[in-house]
């Protein structure tokens, strides 16, 4: 029997709410769970030491870096504002010579940061060659 001949019948509802709320506690959870690691590369040419090939001395700057993050290139001191500027004076000291060596001698106190700057102002100037000086302790 149907006793509710005039009412039409109510179409089901489907809930949305919890749903989302569902979703979105699966959302934050692998936004906290996920790492995002950014991998930068150095491309690295490690020299290999012969004693046969004795080094040519002829297409070298020599930049010394003091442990304070003052610079002397080629035995003269420089002073500049910015890596603009030692730039500059890597070209100024490399002269008419195509693509020289940049040999840096940095003092064992010497900032990190101030190894860089040499190297950014190396390659801004457009010179690919650079090479570290290193010294070698005595075995008593």
């Amino acid at each position: 029997m149907n006793f509710q001949r005039g009412r039409q019948k109510e179409e089901p509802e489907i809930n949305l709410v919890p749903m989302i709320d569902v979703l979105l506690v699966i959302l934050i959870f692998l936004m906290i769970t996920t790492t995002y690691s950014k991998f930068s590369e150095l491309e690295i040419s490690l020299p290999q030491a012969t004693a046969d090939k004795p080094f040519d001395h002829s297409n070298t700057i020599n930049v010394s870096v003091n442990s304070i993050g003052g610079y002397v290139i080629n035995r003269i001191p420089v002073k500049y504002n910015s890596v603009e500027g030692l730039s500059d004076e890597l070209r100024i000291a490399a002269g008419d010579e195509q693509d020289p060596v940049i040999v840096i001698n940095a003092d064992a106190n010497a900032t990190h940061q101030s190894v860089i700057s040499v190297m950014e102002a190396a390659h801004l100037a457009g010179y690919k060659h650079i090479t570290f000086m290193t010294e070698t302790r005595s075995r008593k």
